[in-house]
């Protein structure tokens, strides 16, 4: 495992005392920094933060990989039925580890429709046959409405194909005892796969969550816990100046305070450019709270946003370096690409095209990077870079594991509750009024009524 946390252009002697920060203002952090590592461990050790523990499990990756082997066998197509938590991780894990163009020519072909577009999910059904497909339904309580629907509209179509035999291509990752997918499985024998109950969604990449699709596609999940192992003991150094989750977290604390609220994850990197989609609900929904934890109205969090490198440059670094001084900027960053093909001028009678005889894109693509983080840091605007040696299964792991404990660290310094969302309940709650739920009609009642009063200004 080979990743570092590049800090430098966030230091006031690179990029000035206007938007830098001193040294000393992290320092400042240290003793708080301790009181939060301490309680991290203590919640670590009683079970209440489970996500520590999911780099070391033994047993549940034993069961993953031999499920796995068969599923291979069995299956051509893999339909992953999650949203959220439980589908972001597990699609950064395909895209980052998988060949770009997998499913062309590799089987069983994996498909993750994460939103409820009936025509995306329809036209899906063109390019599979359910008979040959395994349905893996991922919801910890069964009731997350997206999840629950899609499962139903391709349910239709599974026992067409299958009539009472439906459930044999059906693979539940559920809560280990509640819920109601172990409704379903304690009517049928369906597999199931355990969410620890003290693992939150947007946390479980590391769970059967993400495990099993990535095992079942033929990625290496004991190097990418290996990995996460190695950084988990990393995130636990005592010295907080050479601990990156604690850094991470301090670093865009302290540009919190200073009304920089938005952090920008811009991988220079195809294959790494979902492990931005992960984060932005990571730190979004983790770091975005009304309250603290004294109960006192404090609305704070980063907006996070996502962007590609190179592709981004001629769309968004406009704005990043002439536009509002309110960004954190965070780049990532591969050193050694797989391929590494020199270019040659083709078109000799081009001299402007002579320059690039000899190097490679990825000499290219990494210039690029140096390019943006250089006008950047010219023009004050701060930046870090998480590099990767390449791109890996232990190194996956390992950003995984370093984000998911700065977001930790990060509402410890900022005292509020990173584990909960009580925001996307509401929307969840208005949902199921709005759509008849049983138990829900006074809300739907009300939502309705405040419908009626709204003063509509709509033109056409």
């Amino acid at each position: 495992m080979s990743i570092a946390l590049d800090f430098s252009n966030v230091i006031s002697e690179n990029i000035g005392t206007n938007h830098g920060l001193t040294v000393a203002e992290i320092e400042a952090l240290l003793d708080k920094g301790k009181k939060v590592l301490q309680d991290l461990r203590q919640k670590a050790q009683n079970d209440e933060l489970g996500f520590y523990k999911l780099p070391f499990q033994e047993e549940a990756i034993s069961e993953i990989k031999t499920y796995a082997t068969g599923a291979k066998k069995r299956f051509n197509y893999y339909v992953h039925i999650g949203i959220g938590g439980s589908a972001l991780g597990p699609i950064a894990l395909q895209t980052s580890l998988l060949d770009s163009y997998y499913n062309l020519s590799e089987t069983p072909k994996m498909f993750f429709p994460d939103n409820v577009d009936p025509d995306w999910i329809h036209d899906l059904l063109k390019h599979i046959d359910p008979s040959k497909t395994l349905f893996h339904v991922v919801s910890k309580s069964g009731a997350t409405a997206e999840t629950a629907a899609t499962m139903l509209y391709f349910m239709k179509y599974l026992q067409k194909a299958l009539g009472e035999n439906f459930y044999k291509n059906l693979l539940f990752t559920t809560d280990p005892v509640s819920g109601l997918l172990n409704e379903i499985a304690r009517q049928y024998p369906i597999k199931c796969f355990r969410i620890p109950p003290n693992v939150g969604g947007r946390f479980s990449v590391l769970s059967p969550v993400g495990l099993v699709s990535a095992a079942i596609s033929g990625i290496d999940i004991d190097a990418l816990l290996k990995g996460a192992q190695q950084m988990a003991k990393i995130c636990d150094r005592d010295d907080l100046m050479q601990n990156p989750a604690f850094l991470y977290a301090a670093i865009h604390f302290l540009y919190m305070k200073k009304n920089k609220n938005i952090s920008v994850m811009m991988p220079y990197s195809n294959k790494l450019r979902d492990l931005a989609d992960w984060y932005r609900q990571l730190w979004a929904e983790s770091l975005g709270k009304r309250y603290n934890l004294k109960g006192e109205v404090v609305e704070v969090g980063q907006t996070p946003v996502k962007a590609l490198g190179a592709t981004d440059q001629h769309s968004q670094v406009q704005l990043y370096v002439e536009g509002p001084n309110d960004k954190v900027l965070t780049f990532l960053e591969v050193e050694q690409f797989e391929t590494n093909e020199k270019l040659e001028n083709h078109f000799p009678q081009i001299e402007e095209f002579n320059y690039f005889a000899g190097k490679s894109l990825a000499e290219l693509l990494n210039a690029e990077k140096k390019a943006t983080e250089l006008a950047l840091t010219n023009n004050e605007r701060p930046n870090l870079t998480i590099r990767f040696d390449k791109v890996s299964a232990e190194n996956v792991g390992a950003f995984f594991f370093l984000l998911e404990a700065a977001t930790a660290f990060a509402g410890g310094l900022l005292e509020i509750n990173a584990f909960d969302q009580p925001g996307v309940e509401q929307g969840k709650i208005a949902t199921y009024a709005l759509m008849g739920r049983k138990g829900y009609e006074s809300k739907r009642k009300k939502i309705l009524q405040q419908l009626e009063q709204k003063k509509n200004f709509v033109i056409s």
